[in-house]
């Protein structure tokens, strides 16, 4: 059985739901347990057997391959599409499809830039081409579908119907964001065309009788659509590295950057981060939270499921929580 070696990851979105903390840094780079979204996602393609990636940017596009490179230093290969004009999720698999050079039996894995997952992609590739299918999509089940693209699907995992968002949606089974497409899925995609792949390929595809089928995993799953999404994903994977194996060196439920001067009376935990040359006063109690680069947190400060921007400085006894400073 042919393997699947191959992928695309969309970062081209800016991230304006995010504002502001994607100002300056596109949504994809945002950090989260001490890595880029991007990162975590190319580890995960890395360990389900991905061999060579595309990032497929936009939005402050000049950012990713001074970090990313060519890929050696994450154990595959990496390169990149730009898209000059935004051109939709569907727009854009096909602009970062054409380097690829995809044979007619090869199949692509696609992820969207801002959903991190603990979902086993080896199992859905497996059931990709097991199934022989055209598309296979990655499900999950939430408690409220109404933001999202529902998917109901049948007794075999053939999907029945893709809905986007709806005030009364029909299944709780939503489109979680990672998609095996083969390659004669991706050519029917018009190149140099805004196309999206929720609204108008998966329902043209199911008009057209292509085989859609559906992956459920009911493991971890977040979409960081808002500020305070980013900063519970980021307390998720500190507090539970297993999520993804790009997390690396949390000790007692934090994440310490190098060169972080902490006084030893400081109480730091909960889930917490702090990136590199940051100082933490006496008595200081962070909890929960993101700190970037040198920040000084002076004595007595509380924060509690915060994020603090580089350089900023939050002063002695302030209490801030639920907050993004800087």
């Amino acid at each position: 059985m042919k393997s699947v070696t191959k992928a695309i990851l969309l970062v081209g979105g800016k991230g304006t739901r995010l504002a502001p903390l994607t100002n300056r840094t596109p949504k994809p780079m945002l950090k989260v347990a001490g890595r880029p979204v991007t990162e975590h996602q190319i580890i995960k393609a890395r360990e389900a057997g991905i061999t060579e990636l595309i990032l497929a940017t936009s939005y402050l596009a000049e950012v990713f391959e001074p970090y990313f490179g060519d890929g050696s230093r994450f154990g595959l290969s990496i390169k990149y599409a730009v898209e000059e004009v935004p051109l939709g999720t569907g727009g854009a698999i096909a602009n970062a499809a054409a380097a690829l050079n995809l044979a007619d039996d090869d199949s692509v894995v696609i992820f969207n830039g801002d959903v991190l997952s603990s979902h086993s992609l080896q199992n859905q590739i497996q059931m990709h081409l097991e199934k022989s299918a055209d598309v296979t999509l990655y499900l999950t089940k939430v408690t409220d579908p109404r933001a999202y693209g529902c998917v109901p699907f049948d007794a075999s995992n053939r999907v029945i119907d893709f809905l986007e968002k709806m005030e009364n949606p029909i299944t709780d089974t939503i489109n979680a964001g990672c998609y095996i497409f083969n390659s004669r899925s991706i050519k029917h995609i018009p190149r140099n065309t805004v196309v999206s792949v929720e609204r108008e390929t998966f329902p043209e595809l199911l008009r057209n009788g292509a085989g859609l089928y559906g992956y459920l995993d009911n493991s971890y799953w977040i979409d960081m659509g808002t500020p305070q999404s980013f900063i519970k994903a980021s307390r998720d994977l500190v507090l539970n590295p297993e999520l993804s194996p790009a997390t690396q060196g949390v000790k007692d439920e934090a994440l310490i950057g190098e060169g972080v001067v902490i006084d030893p009376s400081a109480n730091i935990g909960g889930g917490s981060s702090v990136e590199a040359g940051c100082r933490i006063g006496a008595g200081v109690v962070l909890w929960g939270s993101m700190v970037e680069r040198n920040v000084i947190i002076e004595d007595g400060a509380h924060i509690h499921d915060s994020f603090i921007a580089e350089n900023q400085k939050v002063a002695a006894n302030q209490i801030v929580s639920n907050q993004l400073i800087g």
